[in-house]
């Protein structure tokens, strides 16, 4: 391998040259302690920054082994230390020398969540950064003293301080792998418990403001759970204070109300609920609000398309005869949307379901007595979910928690209440219970039919085209909630429980690794996210890049759920799907 005095060389021999001489620098350079890796070098200044990436041996980092034993333990440490990466180039590694992104060094690094990246590997040999590095330029020319800086002294430099032993905090690196492990043992614990979540006492749920994922810090409610919902789970390590055992509110399985009063904190602690289901870096406020890893937040999204979702259980006998066994729609209503967005969270294997009255359609939510008095059921094709929400739990095992602030007519089939008082948990089930009982509704129930599990899909592969004009792949996550899929752009707004860009950008990628691995028309969408699934777990996010060579940089990815994948699958308007596999075709 080149060494060192090699890169300053060939630096020096570009200088001044035009900016695609920097692809002279490709390859591999062994620089004293650790390899410095150009895999990838940008057109022009002004386009995406290169590649690169840093490598140095475990012998050279030192990293105790205790640190990443598991893969739990391994991912919490590689999404600390691009953060320490992240930190060390806001420090000064980072900054203009030329035009356009000259200069510029980046790492995916998260925010209040801890997810699986491809920013930093760790393994028993090696520990290695990934980086977006704009080489210099003057104009479109080669700024070789800067480059020669920036490679040779401030990029390793940069490594040296995040990824060595000698330069880590060794007590707040084990804390915040402990962390992560603490929340993951919770997550276990929370089925055997007969829970779907567990918020523990003394969490901070209000965020710093509605554009802001930080915790509040002025004058926040700690958390404190009502006594008759109060229950303990056991920590895989000591907190910092010693505790091994945390005490808190859980929500158990069934169907739970949160009720209260406008602003007192009923769509903070769903929202909390709903983002529990990726452990939080500690001191998040969140970080021991945990969550079963099948629930999925469901809410009306008016202009989705829609491909043949079944949909009969919550709406059927639409005005013309037009069936709804497979109903499309290319501008589904709130009621026919919310509809789809249960079936397809079932379908691709949701054990439990996150609603807010807010962001629901009201007439599929519930039909009250009066209503159902001046519209008869026969000119009424909506089941509203009220009707449906107990068969839910009794005849599919999903569970379903539930902000409502306007209609006491789910006491009769809630099965525990929470009420928020000022950001305060009440356990109001009895009173509400009691209640029901003294205001009886003369509503009846506008089920037509038994509720049944959806029917299984099969995505048709040549529907999804990641091809734009010349690009056999054009993927990319225009934002958080936006995939630019070849010539189609798929809208995540609906989707909440995404958190990072980088896993928007993984969607995309994995959308299209399924179609080129598994969608052969015979798998169901729900074998494809299994198959998808088992691939990612055995060899890594790096695997989603569709130009990725082994052991070079893959671009920054996190790792989705499968039910965000699903999500964006149902919403690429060139979707097609089948009910039925094709024949397995014999062999010639």
């Amino acid at each position: 391998m080149p060494g060192e005095e090699e890169l300053r060389r060939l630096i020096r021999r570009i200088d001044g040259r035009g900016y695609k001489a920097y692809r002279d620098l490709r390859g591999h350079f062994d620089l004293a302690d650790l390899s410095l890796h150009v895999d990838h070098v940008q057109g022009d200044p002004f386009a995406a920054p290169s590649k690169l990436r840093v490598r140095v041996s475990m012998a050279r980092a030192s990293l105790p082994a205790d640190w990443y034993g598991t893969r739990v333990r391994r991912i919490a440490l590689e999404d600390l230390l691009a953060r320490r990466v992240r930190d060390a180039i806001e420090r000064g590694a980072s900054r203009t020398r030329g035009s356009g992104k000259s200069g510029v060094i980046r790492v995916d690094a998260g925010g209040q969540e801890v997810l699986e990246r491809s920013a930093v590997r760790v393994c028993g040999d090696w520990v290695e950064v990934r980086l977006e590095v704009g080489l210099p330029a003057a104009g479109r020319r080669v700024l070789g003293n800067e480059a020669e800086a920036l490679l040779c002294d401030d990029v390793p430099a940069l490594a040296r301080r995040a990824l060595l032993a000698e330069e880590i905090p060794a007590d707040e690196t084990r804390a915040f792998v402990d962390c992560v492990e603490n929340q993951e043992a919770v997550r276990a614990q929370l089925d055997g418990m007969g829970l779907v979540a567990f918020v523990a006492d003394g969490s901070v749920l209000p965020r710093e403001s509605g554009a802001s994922d930080r915790p509040l810090v002025r004058d926040p409610v700690p958390f404190e759970a009502p006594e008759a919902l109060r229950v303990g789970v056991r920590l895989a390590h000591p907190t910092e204070d010693g505790r091994t055992e945390l005490s808190g509110l859980g929500v158990p399985k069934g169907i739970t109300l949160i009720v209260g009063g406008g602003y007192h904190g009923k769509s903070t602690l769903l929202r909390a609920i709903e983002r529990g289901v990726h452990p939080h870096i500690p001191g998040d406020g969140r970080e021991w609000v945990v969550s079963a890893p099948g629930l999925v937040k469901i809410r009306a999204e008016d202009g989705r398309r829609v491909e043949r979702v079944d949909i009969r259980s919550f709406v059927s006998d639409l005005p013309g005869g037009r069936p709804t066994n497979a109903f499309s729609s290319e501008d589904a209503s709130g009621s026919t949307s919310q509809a789809a967005n249960i079936v397809e969270a079932l379908e691709a294997g949701a054990t439990g379901l996150l609603l807010d009255e807010d962001t629901s359609a009201t007439n599929f939510m519930v039909r009250d007595a009066r209503m159902q008095a001046l519209i008869h059921a026969d000119d009424e094709p909506i089941t509203p979910f009220i009707d449906r929400v107990k068969e839910l739990h009794q005849e599919l095992g999903v569970s379903t928690v539930l902000v409502m602030g306007g209609c006491g007519d789910y006491f009769e089939v809630a099965d525990t209440v929470i009420r928020m008082r000022d950001f305060r948990p009440e356990d109001a089930t009895t009173e509400a219970h009691r209640i029901a009982a003294e205001h009886a509704t003369p509503r009846h129930s506008d089920a037509r039919r038994p509720l049944s599990a959806p029917p299984a899909r099969v995505p048709v592969a040549h529907s999804f085209d990641a091809s734009r004009g010349r690009r056999e792949v054009k993927i990319d996550a225009r934002s958080l909630d936006e995939i630019l899929y070849g010539r189609e752009t798929i809208d995540l707004r609906g989707v909440e429980q995404l958190v990072d860009r980088s896993q928007t950008r993984a969607i995309g990628h994995a959308i299209h690794l399924a179609t080129e691995r598994f969608m052969d028309g015979r798998r169901t969408l729900g074998e494809v996210l299994d198959d998808l699934d088992t691939l990612l777990d055995a060899e890594g996010l790096d695997v989603l890049d569709p130009f990725h060579r082994p052991g070079q940089h893959p671009g920054s990815y996190a790792r989705p759920r499968r039910f965000e994948i699903a999500a964006a699958i149902n919403r690429l308007r060139t979707l097609r799907m089948s009910s039925d596999p094709s024949p397995v075709r014999s062999p010639a």
